[in-house]
């Protein structure tokens, strides 16, 4: 028998990084994702905004931007989400990105 240096392949987690959150370096994401209403009509929501940021005050300017309605909802285990009126995702993204308030790389955006 020859003896040799060799590891056991061990199982793969997709999900590894995002339980280190604490760790210096980990993301931080912005979630906008599109909800379907009645037909035609849809909801937008942003969630995973820092806490310091004001959400009212994004809220009017998000409002005042993009000529919708909207409103921030409390929620017990996501905190506060903003939602707006109609698919605003892409608008969404560039206003948060322009403003300076998240990078980029930080906003996954979902939906179909």
């Amino acid at each position: 028998m020859v003896e040799g240096d060799f590891e056991l392949p061990t199982a793969f987690d997709p999900f590894a990084e995002g339980k280190d959150s604490g760790a210096p370096g980990a993301k931080e994401y912005v979630h906008i994702r599109i909800q379907q209403r009645n037909g035609k009509k849809s909801l937008t929501t942003v969630q995973g905004l820092k806490k310091e940021f004001s959400y009212e005050k994004i809220l009017k300017d998000l409002k005042k931007e993009f000529c919708c309605n909207g409103n921030v909802v409390q929620d017990k285990e996501l905190g506060k989400i903003i939602q707006l009126q109609g698919d605003q995702r892409k608008n969404v993204s560039h206003f948060l990105v322009q403003a300076g308030l998240v990078k980029k790389d930080q906003i996954k955006i979902h939906g179909f």
